[in-house]
């Protein structure tokens, strides 16, 4: 790139209700040294709708045409799941540097064969719970041997979807074929996070459960089969021997829906959220001395926050993060934001996680 201000071209930018107008356009708005200067959709009447509601210059009824814009130095590809592979190729090939939306593709293989194309751009995945203040600061306390070394951490959380009903944008994300489920996407995103601050694992057991196989759309009241699971249990031991325990389950619990604790050999953090969805949660943290000693609020230092104009409450807070850390990577080489082969790697533990449910034994993915 010539130039500091990154433009961005955005696959999928159509309705109020895409997530990449809810979320990246505000975001990219909100983040410094952006600018959306091209959008796709799979019509050219949606195009040009959104681009004159967005003020974006350039529309396109595909892709390829995106790609090869001279202004887009950026593809963001925030589309359904099946298509990421082809999209992302697609850019890659073009030159381009790519943020794909995670899951990076419909599967293992998927994102395997996008990260083995040999390109010298950069592509970056949507994994933006790493570029959480508070994530990155729970993750420095750690590493910092705040509360010494890791013997142990357990974490239940509530995806606040995927349960006893379903909503009309959600439906295609019951039929385990689409590679966009609970499992995916809210558990990729939560255990993204905990492995990120504390370590992979080096073995782990599962087991998943679908407990409401038939569910009611909450627009018609229709019954929809469910193929994906929306109970999750996944134990094991953490590369440096922690004992890691994790219970991730559907809708939303009156008790907690997000309880984390990291218990260490000086002491234990408590991390809990109004919900479990992590990659734009706001968390609060709690530093105890342990054996049973009084719980500290800890606030998170105001050199972690990034981004002025939005609150840890507005659901792009993390994305906004995320952008402002890929300007940096983008303009000067550094590695703030996850790359494909991150995404890959979580793409394994996954997998992972279905072979130990389905065989009843400990598996590993490294």
């Amino acid at each position: 790139m010539s130039r500091t201000t990154v433009g961005v071209g955005i696959i999928g930018l159509s309705s109020e209700e895409s997530w990449a107008a809810r979320a990246h356009v505000p975001a990219i708005r909100a983040a410094d040294g952006y600018k959306i200067v091209a959008l796709s959709t799979s019509n050219r009447e949606s195009a040009s709708k959104a681009a004159a509601q967005y003020d974006v210059p350039a529309y396109f009824d595909n892709a390829d045409e995106l790609a090869q814009h001279k202004d887009v130095d950026l593809v963001v590809v925030a589309v359904r799941v099946p298509h990421h592979r082809e999209l992302v190729s697609a850019a890659l090939n073009a030159g381009k540097q790519v943020y794909c939306e995670w899951p990076l593709g419909n599967g293992r293989a998927d994102a395997e064969a996008i990260n083995a194309i040999n390109t010298e751009v950069q592509g970056f995945v949507g994994l933006q719970g790493r570029s959480s203040p508070a994530l990155r600061y729970i993750r420095d306390l750690v590493r910092a041997g705040h509360i010494g070394e890791i013997v142990s951490t357990t974490l239940v959380g509530s995806a606040g979807a995927w349960g006893d009903k379903i909503e009309p944008r959600l439906v295609y994300g019951l039929d385990y074929r689409n590679g966009v489920s609970m499992l995916t996407v809210q558990f990729g995103h939560m255990i993204d996070g905990l492995c990120w601050c504390l370590g992979e694992f080096s073995e782990l057991s599962a087991t998943l459960a679908t407990r409401f196989p038939l569910v009611p759309r909450t627009d018609t009241g229709e019954l929809v089969e469910k193929t994906i699971a929306d109970q999750i249990a996944v134990s094991g031991l953490l590369t440096n021997g922690a004992v890691a325990s994790v219970h991730y389950r559907s809708g939303s619990s009156s008790a907690s829906n997000f309880v984390w604790e990291i218990n260490g050999t000086k002491g234990d953090l408590v991390v809990t959220a109004s919900h479990g969805r992590l990659q734009y949660s706001d968390l609060k943290i709690q530093h105890g001395p342990g054996n049973g000693g009084k719980l500290v609020d800890m606030f998170v230092p105001s050199a972690y926050r990034l981004v002025n104009g939005c609150a840890p409450t507005d659901g792009f807070y993390t994305l906004a993060h995320a952008y402002t850390l890929m300007r940096k990577d983008i303009l000067n080489g550094t590695s703030h934001v996850p790359r494909f082969a991150d995404a890959v790697l979580r793409h394994r533990l996954l997998d992972a996680v279905e072979i130990a449910s389905s065989t009843g034994s400990r598996h590993s993915y490294r």
